[in-house]
């Protein structure tokens, strides 16, 4: 069965007589219960913190989803990478994060995991196979970003989980770019798989959420534990939209990975954009692993613009009327940033020009072609490539 049938069935109350498509919203923090018992017997779910029937709908679609043994819920994507680190670290513990992760992530490794004696390292994420080198005794993790969501580099997995696996080394990655549709880490061995789920499930850029999925029920089990213990709670409103999200998922996210792919195109031929960094393109460095690992590509790519001073490239975003400046992907609008700011590397990916991530939204791609005419048209390019 193809996803989008899965994802409009699963999850769904017993078809009776008036049924609610959907399970319903239940808002509680105190559960009740007959006997005393079962306030302490482990056989029941005893406050509203530990979730509801919807959020036990909306795991199960992430578990099918991801091909996963159990998923744990979190209030952001944020929260959700947070918290599959915290699930495998202690006092003394080295991890490896890639040098494309997600800067929020970055700021909590380097803010807050040192704070607990955790050594935080970063690899340039091309490494494979010889993240070898940067294995220590004490190495407890592997952070993934594939492809890194603002320079788009593809990592290879397989290799990075051959080294991982026989020193039971976990391996996390944060397949949001793909929605899970395209790219199935777990199959390939990766012990849990994150999802800012704001993204693509939400699809209106109206709600914060996020999801841990985890390979194995004793991972679950781990995350699971560890989500009580800090407190991790989401609303049961949010979790009822990000299930209605999963309805509509495969169809957004194929028409939004149709228009990026034909922007990019029609932005390769411009003559102030210096390249296309899309890893379905034969041009991008790693396209050889995206065609082995991936089934499909996103409605998230970057630009490299031709050398301009940063008041142009500036003004070039200001210029767009369609494409609105603004942080996140997936949702019904296209959205550009300029990632200059944003790339506070250890290993400099060395892009040559500014780089520019676009996202693709529902719009008319005839549209977004001509938005993107008119605000490059007045684009003043550095003298030696003017």
């Amino acid at each position: 069965m193809k996803n989008a049938t899965k994802f409009a069935h699963l999850g769904r109350p017993k078809i009776g007589i008036g049924t609610s498509v959907n399970p319903p919203i239940v808002r509680a923090s105190t559960l009740l219960f007959d006997k005393a018992d079962d306030l302490y017997n482990g056989g029941h779910r005893i406050y509203g913190r530990h979730g509801s029937p919807v959020h036990d709908a909306l795991s199960e679609a992430f578990c099918e989803l991801e091909n996963g043994a159990g998923a744990t819920l979190t209030p952001s994507g944020l929260s959700a990478n947070t918290l599959s680190i915290l699930a495998n670290v202690k006092a003394g513990d080295h991890i490896l994060v890639t040098d494309s992760s997600y800067g929020p992530i970055r700021n909590f490794c380097n803010t807050q995991l040192t704070k607990f004696g955790i050594d935080v390292e970063y690899y340039p994420p091309g490494i494979g196979a010889e993240i070898t080198k940067f294995i220590r005794s004490n190495t407890a993790c592997i952070l993934l970003e594939s492809p890194g969501s603002l320079s788009m580099e593809i990592q290879d997995l397989p290799a990075i989980i051959k080294v991982a696996k026989p020193r039971k080394i976990t391996t996390i990655v944060d397949n949001t770019w793909s929605a899970g549709l395209v790219y199935a880490p777990l199959d390939m061995g990766a012990d849990v798989v994150v999802h800012a789920a704001t993204k693509f499930f939400s699809g209106h850029s109206d709600i914060l959420f996020g999801a841990v999925v985890s390979r194995t029920k004793a991972m679950a089990m781990k995350v699971t534990k560890t989500a009580v213990a800090y407190g991790n709670s989401t609303s049961p409103d949010d979790a009822y939209q990000i299930l209605r999200g999963f309805r509509t998922v495969v169809t957004r996210f194929e028409q939004q990975e149709k228009s990026a792919i034909a922007l990019a195109k029609w932005l390769s031929k411009h003559d102030k954009v210096k390249k296309i960094v899309h890893p379905a393109f034969d041009s991008h460095p790693n396209h050889s692993l995206w065609n082995r690992d991936f089934t499909g590509s996103s409605c998230l790519f970057s630009i490299v613009l031709k050398p301009s001073p940063e008041t142009e490239v500036l003004a070039v975003l200001d210029r767009l009327k369609i494409f609105a400046k603004g942080f996140s992907f997936g949702g019904f609008e296209s959205l550009v940033i300029h990632c200059d700011p944003q790339l506070n590397r250890d290993h400099d990916p060395k892009f040559g020009g500014p780089l520019v991530r676009i996202a693709c939204g529902l719009e008319n791609i005839e549209d977004m072609k001509n938005d993107w005419q008119q605000a490059l048209s007045d684009l003043t390019l550095s003298h030696s490539d003017a």
